[in-house]
């Protein structure tokens, strides 16, 4: 049974990785409904917490069925952080996330995220404090190092293990490389088949299929595994790899086996909860980043996609959603008669 402190996950936790401007609220509870074991919070900013930004705190909202469910922090500063940690402990979420892998900018170019991991002493140092101070468990994602010359993970996650951090999760790929390449599980699995190793390694990068997770599952020997984009507009990612794994053989059922009109009704059902937690105009805005996913492998699917991503209005979104519902119903019967 794999656990983050006293949490039970399961005996091989799903968890959906943060992503920021995605795992909201409306998201995390898609992906739960079909599968996801675990949830975590977009990344929030430390120093807006502590400065009270409503949109930041409006990240760490959740509902008690989401459990268990983590809140991801950054920062560089130690003091905003340990600050930040009893903003966070307040909503009473079941771990705390520290983000040291993001790569983006932003983030990595001011010394957080995975811009820390050129400055190892200082990243175990603030963790080690916030450990300390928190009363909620706390886990770490981060990346396998700072580039190619760089890839500490084996070391770093001892280190953490020894200042207490519950569990480690680790993307497959440096900071340098940001989003490119193949993400390499070589140095995950040797992290976890390090004998002085005992908390959790949550595998992460390039899973965007049941097969490839029950793959890194049987090679790398992880506790878990973490889906990312791989869940974008296919939340049935989660189920699906449960049904797989259950299974003990080589076939799952895949996306292309999921019907047009059950990926409207999901999407749809997305676009409706976007709207109620951010509104109309915001949600309309956010969703289009979800549509080309969604329905990705559609033939022809241009002339739906061009007035989903230039609609303005619910009813306009929900109406060219139905038309994408009874054209292709059309072409599968046509299909079926002609086959």
């Amino acid at each position: 049974m794999v656990r983050i402190g006293n949490i039970d996950l399961g005996d091989f936790p799903l968890i959906l990785s943060p992503m920021d401007d995605v795992t909201d609220l409306p998201f995390r509870q898609l992906c739960k409904r079909h599968g996801a074991d675990v949830l975590i919070s977009e990344f929030i900013a430390s120093e807006a917490l502590i400065r009270d930004v409503e949109k930041s705190r409006r990240k760490m909202l959740f509902a008690d069925f989401e459990r268990p469910i983590g809140i991801q922090v950054f920062g560089n500063n130690e003091e905003a952080l340990l600050q930040c940690l009893d903003v966070v402990a307040a909503v009473q979420p079941d771990f705390i996330d520290i983000n040291w892998g993001c790569p983006v900018r932003k983030v990595a170019g001011k010394g957080a995220g995975s811009g820390m991991l050129r400055d190892i002493p200082k990243l175990v140092g603030i963790t080690a404090a916030l450990v300390k101070h928190s009363q909620l468990p706390v886990t770490v994602k981060t990346r396998l190092g700072y580039d190619a010359n760089d890839k500490p993970i084996v070391s770093l996650a001892e280190r953490l293990q020894d200042v207490g951090v519950a569990a480690i999760s680790i993307h497959g790929r440096t900071k340098t490389q940001m989003y490119g390449g193949e993400a390499d599980w070589t140095l995950i699995g040797e992290t976890k088949a390090n004998p002085r190793l005992h908390i959790p390694v949550f595998g992460n990068g390039d899973i965007t299929t049941p097969q490839q997770a029950m793959e890194a599952r049987k090679k790398y020997g992880v506790d878990g595994i973490l889906i990312g984009r791989g869940a974008i507009g296919n939340p049935w990612i989660f189920e699906q790899t449960k049904a797989l794994m259950s299974s003990n053989t080589n076939h799952s059922t895949s996306l292309d086996s999921i019907t047009v009109a059950e990926k409207v009704a999901v999407c749809r059902e997305h676009l409706l909860a976007e709207v109620d937690f951010k509104g109309e105009r915001q949600a309309i805005f956010e969703m289009r980043k979800h549509y080309g996913a969604y329905f990705r492998g559609l033939f022809d699917f241009k002339r739906f996609r061009i007035p989903l991503v230039t609609a303005t209005t619910l009813p306009e979104v929900l109406d060219i959603l139905e038309q994408i519902a009874t054209h292709y119903s059309k072409e599968h019967n046509i299909s079926s008669q002609t086959s």
